[in-house]
């Protein structure tokens, strides 16, 4: 009887132990812009429901500095996001030296699998850039396109049209992107009747407008076709979707567009959470590059939602931001953590060849 029991128990560790490694096969990448706890936490004061993050199964928090700053900027955020390697300010997808280093999106591009990004920015704007490109600074936005059209992501989906088609050179890059073989796509409506299976959704010439300003469902719907594309690769995928205007609003010390850009991005947070529940092997993320504005929430009423705000900043802050997970894996990023950490948490549960 003893035998038979410590077999069980053996048997049972074994069977977690198999569990708590298994390999994933998707990754669903949410960055919030800027988005800090406070700003999560406002969005929950505001909201008539429960936010979709509050469904995550487990929390962690990353350290946002650069390599060259206290205080990171996008560009470096996401580089440390994309890369596992710590940057100065400004560089996009390169070392502290100005020497590329590849990304997660990248390198499950080399192993296979599919991979795309969808912003309310534009598209060659410096977070989606840390996933797709290298360049020296974050403001060359003509040569960061000229790196996403040579980076062969299945999807990207975003503004920036005149970044591929007013070109200081002349060229036109959609030309460039058909023969590719991408379905080129200026409207959501035209995009979601997209037979493709390449889709470059280039929906505003520079950054999308803002919830206030009518955008509509776009980061939500967007994230669901960019899942109805990449889920047809039986290898797996690798997606990121930012909410890139929650920052926009910590610049500006506006806590309606906070509020609103954080409650919208928390839709795509759901879309990906109920796409995981459908598909084993699927790990969500939700976390941010780095917290904007300094914001406090000093006193509320939550029957009456309202919420009393303060800004430290105009700029970014330097405290560190929570990282939401769900999913296949999700236990394994519930931790204090390097921003840098994420990303090699990542190459080991995909199980991927090193770089």
């Amino acid at each position: 009887m003893k035998k038979f029991l410590l077999f069980i128990l053996l048997l049972s560790f074994s069977f977690t132990g198999a569990y708590s490694e298994q390999k994933i096969k998707n990754v669903i990448f949410l960055i919030g812009d800027g988005m800090g706890l406070n700003q999560v936490y406002a969005a929950m004061s505001k909201s008539d429901n429960k936010l979709n993050i509050e469904r995550c199964q487990s929390i962690g928090f990353s350290k946002t500095y650069s390599a060259d700053n206290y205080t990171t900027d996008s560009a470096a955020g996401g580089t440390a996001l994309s890369s596992g390697t710590k940057t100065n300010n400004g560089v996009i997808g390169m070392n502290s030296d100005s020497v590329a280093i590849p990304s997660i999106l990248q390198i499950a591009k080399q192993n296979k699998l599919s991979t795309g990004i969808v912003v309310t920015s534009s598209v060659t704007h410096a977070t989606p850039a840390s996933f797709l490109a290298h360049q020296i600074n974050r403001k060359m936005e003509e040569e960061i396109a000229l790196d996403i059209l040579a980076s062969d992501a299945d999807v990207f989906i975003g503004g920036g049209k005149d970044f591929f088609t007013k070109r200081k050179d002349g060229k036109d890059l959609t030309k460039e992107l058909a023969q590719k073989g991408y379905g080129i796509y200026y409207t959501l409506e035209s995009a979601s009747n997209s037979k493709s299976k390449k889709i470059a959704g280039l929906f505003a010439p520079n950054g999308m407008p803002s919830i206030k300003e009518g955008r509509g469902n776009m980061l939500p719907q967007s994230t669901q076709l960019a899942l109805n594309t990449l889920s047809q690769n039986k290898k797996g995928f690798f997606l990121m979707v930012e909410g890139s205007q929650i920052d926009w609003g910590g610049h500006a010390n506006d806590i309606d567009y906070i509020v609103n850009e954080t409650l919208d991005f928390d839709k795509a947070v759901g879309v990906a959470m109920d796409f995981a529940d459908k598909h084993k092997g699927t790990l969500v993320i939700v976390t941010a590059d780095h917290e904007t504005g300094g914001l406090s929430i000093m006193n509320g009423n939550k029957a009456k939602k309202e919420i009393q705000t303060a800004f430290t900043t105009t700029n970014h802050s330097s405290v560190p931001v929570p990282i939401y997970t769900y999913g296949t894996g999700a236990k394994k990023i519930s931790t204090f953590l390097e921003n840098t950490d994420i990303e090699k948490i990542l190459l080991k549960l995909y199980k991927f060849r090193q770089k």
